[in-house]
Parts: structure tokens; sequence; C-alpha cells
């Protein structure tokens, strides 16, 4: 086992969640190969430990598309944020603001886009899957800039859904699939007053905007399976590039190719991501697939990864195998369903002493001296 401050919000997490809620965000794809990859790969990389190179003045800011963040971390993109926690995207993004790291809203989110900018002062970047309803992908572009938004993270890699077999065991699908998840809800009565209870509304909340009408959790795989559109292309995208007037960052690269067409494309960022090993099982993990893209489009770009970050030393790692800043996914649900927002605060404060440990040991001050050099060959 790694052990990490992670692990033990994983396991307080496991512990307050109802299991359909808990294995939806913990499993993968599959025999889940390349989830187990993603932490595994990473946590390999071994770093050279360097010794009297005057580190005692450490910086960990950084400038991501024209903004200056306090560390070079983004909250990620998850669906149904606010399911483990209440209102959850708003306590992670309150998180997110007092550490100036970006918080990133999911397209199926639990609380509309409106909310997380009325109620957080986090630079909030917005989340859209390529889909059926182009209408609801304009809806969502429109609410998003009138909402101040300026970075849209476009997924790419969910063309149709992966094989997620945990989640037709949980009970998050499969046959009588709501009322095992009435039963454990019941059954894990702290959760169920946080957010069963004082959570409402249960639904996907820029999707009922659009809708006009609540889309809640029955709804929510239905409605994702019959909107993924696996004609897309990228001649299919030239009309968001034409329509978004701020920065977009393509998510889930894991071929060089795909990174060049990215760079074509016009976009300011790329996600180096096999989407936390939710999709296609077998597949490189980002730690393998980075240096490649990096080695590609290394200043043409700016290189974001996620998928297998457990602490700070890993993203001390993910950005001396060639990314620019790292993305959250796992690690920063589990700590939000263990202890809402100060959870997430607290993680984030962890991950800052980590990364200062690792740069201090490797004898590097600021985040644009981490490159391949400190990697031991």
């Amino acid at each position: 086992m790694i052990i990490s401050a992670t692990t033990d919000y994983r396991e307080a997490a496991r512990r307050r969640l109802p299991p359909f809620l808990f294995h939806y965000i913990d499993g993968g794809a599959y025999a889940e190969h390349t989830l187990r990859h993603n932490v595994s790969d990473l946590s390999d990389v071994a770093l050279r430990q360097r010794v009297l190179c005057d580190v005692a003045d450490i910086d960990l800011s950084v400038t991501l598309f024209g903004r200056s963040l306090g560390m070079p971390v983004v909250l990620a993109p998850v669906g149904l944020t606010g399911m483990y926690a209440r209102r959850g995207e708003v306590q992670a993004a309150r998180a997110a603001a007092a550490r100036q790291v970006p918080f990133t809203l999911s397209t199926v989110s639990v609380c509309a886009i409106d909310e997380v900018q009325r109620q957080s002062s986090a630079p909030i970047w917005f989340q859209l899957y390529v889909l059926k309803d182009r209408g609801f992908m304009r809806d969502a572009l429109e609410r998003a800039q009138a909402a101040g938004v300026e970075t849209l993270v476009f997924t790419v890699d969910m063309p149709v859904p992966g094989a997620r077999y945990r989640d037709a065991h949980s009970g998050m699908s499969g046959p009588n699939a709501a009322w095992r998840r009435m039963l454990q809800a019941v059954t894990h009565p702290r959760w169920a007053w946080d957010v069963g209870i004082h959570g409402r509304p249960h639904d996907l909340g820029n999707i009922s905007a659009y809708r006009g009408a609540a889309t809640g959790l029955a709804d929510y795989i239905g409605w994702l399976g019959a909107n993924f559109d696996p004609s897309i292309s990228w001649r299919d995208l030239q009309w968001i590039r034409d329509t978004w007037k701020g920065s977009i960052v393509i998510k889930g690269i894991l071929d060089v190719e795909d990174a060049r067409e990215a760079v074509r494309f016009g976009a300011q960022g790329i996600v180096v991501s096999n989407h936390g090993g939710r999709q296609l099982d077998g597949v490189l993990s980002s730690a393998r697939a980075l240096p490649a893209i990096a080695d590609a489009v290394k200043g043409q770009v700016s290189i974001l990864a996620d998928s297998g970050i457990r602490s700070g030393l890993d993203v001390v790692r993910m950005l001396a195998l060639g990314a620019d800043a790292a993305m959250l996914g796992r690690a920063f649900i589990y700590a939000l369903a263990a202890d809402g927002q100060a959870g997430v605060a607290n993680l984030l404060e962890l991950f800052d002493r980590e990364m200062r440990v690792a740069m201090a040991l490797t004898g590097v001050r600021t985040i644009a001296g981490i490159d391949s050099t400190i990697i031991a060959r």
C-alpha cells in the first residue's frame, strides 16, 4: 500500500459514504489495471536527492493562462461532487479559493455554475463534454461566460462511457439500483443527514437549468449514455473555438499525435489523462505517457496531467516528467467526503508542505526549476 494523506482520507470516505458513491469515485474500467498503474508508475519515478543547494526560500507560485496561482495544482472536474458533501462543489471551490488554485466544475455537477460562482471566490474553470445535444452545449458555454469563467476544459476521451463494473455491483446502476441506493443511505446516517436530507436538491444543476426541469440521479446514467457522441472529430470542435472567448484546455490526451492535433486546433492547454483509469483499461498510465508528449509540444501549449496523483510529492514527479501543473481528482473528493471544505483545505495544505519538502531535497526553489534533471536515471 502507498501511504499518504490521501490514503487516510480514502478510508474515511469509504466509512462515511454509501457504497454506490464510494465505488463510483474509487473504481475504474474493466479489471482496473490502468487505475492501479496510474498510482504505481508515478510512485516509481525516482528523484535525485541533492544537498547543500541553498533552498531556504521556496516559491510554489506559478502563472497559468494569465492567472497567478498559489501552487501548480487545479481541482479537476468530478461528476456528482455535490453528492460527496452538502453542496460539495461550493465547499471544494471555497477551499480552492483559500489556496489560490482553480476549481473545475463538471458538466454533471450537482450545483449549477451560477451557484458556485456566487458562493465562492475561486477562479472557476468549466468542463464540457462533447454531446449530441448541441443546444445544451451552447447554453452551457453562455452560462459559463456569463459567470466569468475564463478557462474551458473540454473532455474528449468519452465518446462512449467506459465499462465500469463496480457501478453495477454497488447500486449506482443495474437492477433495483434506486432501492439499493436508498437502503445504503439509511445505513449511513451521517451522510444521509448531511447530504441526503440537507444537501438537496439532488439534481444535475447545469442540465436542469437548460431543460427547465429537475434532472435527478435516476436520469444521470441514461442522460449521459444518450448524449455521448461517438461521431465527434476535431473539425466538429471548431464552432466551440470560434464561440469561446477564453482559454481552451483539451482533456484526455494520451498520444503524441493527439497532442499535436490539439496544438493545431488552437488549444491553449492539454491534460495528459486516461480519465483516472475509468475509460479504456490497459492504456498507458499518465506518468508513462507524459514525457513523450512533453517532448513533442512543450512550450507550444500548457501541459497539465492527472490520474494517480496522491501527494504533493506526486505533483513534483508530474512536473519533472513534463507537466506545467497537476489536476487532482480522487484525492480531493476523498477529502471532501471525509470532512467537507475543511478536508479539502487540509489536503491542499499537506500537498503544499510535501511539495516544499520534495523541492528542498531535490535542490530546487521554484516551480520553473522542476524538470527532468531531478529524475534519477
